[in-house]
């Protein structure tokens, strides 16, 4: 079973290396102005899907924001909408947390616990731990996140959630925090992630303290962004863990394919296969209502709108960053044959 799993993940890998060694270059500026442009006014007026309920904070959110952002590997930024307001990265979060993880103790600790495997099950199942024990998750379903957090390094609680927050300002660009309310909001309703986290803990997956675990994941959650914020820390990745407007080197560049593997298997909740055969971009949503996807050797991309679809990914964004990418050629899969 685990090589089976060694071969899936070695052969994502390689398929997008190979795709960004062939066909990768940020697209012409005026292409992509028409592009962000056009899909800005196509979907202004969309009305599907409704704001995320089960965090109080979440649903008081204005359902009429809606924002466009892509950052280029060469730094250039377009925009549309509001790119102003921030919401609360949800899940978001739990690429970079992974990335952190990576980046401290290497790739093989990530495939080794939690795993990089989809569950087959909802984001929050308590059945696919009992199912596997507490492995064979990955680090974008909640048990798997909750034991991602779990392994950043830190000799206590803020030691740990400065090391996590200040790495989500890197790929960012500028420092963040917490939208208060939201965090006090989703404490004070996670039971289930704390009885997740007792269990990860109870099959060893976390190591020690799930509780802390816990309410460091439940923070990093309610982290504030705005889409430009999430296109640029998209960018980052895009262009080999290289941050287009600082010029900072955020995450090593071979520990990129294996995060972008991640999120192409499992990034959008259940309908994660269905993005990725439709688009080819790897990317992550949060039930805030926003999502971040990548194009690499181009482009990141990130729109919010906060109406999700019942899967719990914002309706506008993902029409918005489909026609943006297919517009500029950003599915690393479609690759044009070589001339003999």
């Amino acid at each position: 079973m685990r090589m089976k799993h060694a071969v899936i993940a070695t052969a994502l890998t390689l398929g997008l290396a190979a795709a960004v060694q062939v066909s990768a270059a940020p697209p012409e500026p005026q292409a992509v102005e028409t592009a962000v442009n056009a899909a800005y006014e196509k979907y202004r007026t969309l009305h599907e899907g409704k704001n995320a309920d089960y965090i109080p904070a979440l649903a008081q959110v204005d359902p009429e924001l809606y924002g466009i952002a892509l950052v280029t590997v060469d730094g250039k930024v377009y925009t549309a909408g509001d790119i102003r307001s921030e919401v609360s990265i949800q899940s978001i979060s739990k690429v970079f947390t992974m990335a952190k993880v990576i980046e401290e103790s290497g790739p093989q600790a990530i495939f080794n616990n939690p795993g990089v495997d989809a569950t087959g099950q909802v984001f929050n199942s308590i059945v696919a731990i009992e199912q596997y024990k507490g492995a064979e998750m990955n680090a974008m379903v909640n048990p798997g996140a909750i034991t991602a957090t779990s392994m950043v390094g830190g000799t206590n609680y803020d030691e740990i959630w400065g090391r996590i927050l200040d790495y989500y300002g890197e790929f960012a660009g500028r420092k963040l925090a917490v939208l208060e309310d939201v965090y006090q909001s989703e404490a004070a309703t996670n039971q289930r992630n704390q009885a997740i986290g007792r269990l990860m803990y109870a099959y060893g997956r976390i190591k020690d303290n799930p509780d802390r675990a816990t309410d460091i994941y439940t923070r990093q959650c309610a982290v504030g962004v705005n889409a430009r914020d999430l296109a640029t820390m998209a960018a980052t990745l895009a262009n080999g863990g290289r941050n287009p407007l600082t010029g900072r080197q955020v995450l090593k560049p071979d520990y990129v394919p294996e995060v972008l593997a991640v999120m192409a298997t499992a990034g959008l909740y259940d309908d994660s296969g269905k993005w990725l055969y439709l688009t080819g971009l790897p990317a992550k949503s949060g039930v805030g209502g926003g999502i971040l996807a990548v194009s690499p050797g181009k482009f990141g991309i990130a729109v919010i709108s906060p109406p999700l679809d019942a899967a719990g990914n914002s309706v506008r964004a993902q029409k918005a960053i489909a026609d943006i990418s297919n517009a500029l050629d950003g599915n690393p899969y479609a690759v044009k044959p070589q001339q003999p």
